[in-house]
């Protein structure tokens, strides 16, 4: 795929998430809260358990949507990249502007109502994102050892 495709995934992405994180903050939780009932009702289906509240779950959900969105924005991002840049100068700079792109949305939703930027979730984004390019980088080395 040419590097311009990737790119163009990479601004999608980014702009699914600028979409999702603008919505006002009654709006979000609502998406959010019903999600989580759906697999509330699911898991307690296959464990019989009610030690988490759909406030619990709900707070894991948002959480863990932000690590995982940033951690596929990570990689898509080092796609990207990977037409201009080798080794660990990529894994670098796609952490950083993975990073950079959290701490703009964060800022982002300072201006939406009832929604706040969120150190914590920069953190967490960031994470989310290191995550991800340490175990690409760990199937890479570990591929390209084996062909040797």
């Amino acid at each position: 795929m040419k590097t311009w495709k990737w790119w163009a995934l990479v601004g999608i992405y980014m702009g699914v998430i600028f979409y999702l994180s603008h919505q006002p903050a009654t709006s979000s939780n609502e998406l959010s809260t019903d999600l989580t009932e759906v697999i509330t009702e699911t898991v307690g289906k296959i464990i019989k358990t009610n030690e988490l509240s759909i406030s619990d779950w709900n707070h894991l959900l948002r959480k863990n949507t932000h690590f995982f969105a940033y951690l596929g924005l990570g990689l898509l991002t080092w796609k990207a990249l990977s037409q201009h840049f080798t080794g660990m100068k990529n894994y670098i700079f796609a952490w950083g502007i993975t990073t950079i792109y959290a701490m703009t949305d964060e800022l982002h939703q300072l201006f939406v109502p009832g929604r706040g930027g969120q150190v914590s979730d920069v953190l967490l984004d960031s994470a989310g994102a290191a995550t991800g390019l340490l175990l690409l980088y760990l199937v890479r080395t570990k591929m390209r050892l084996s062909r040797k």
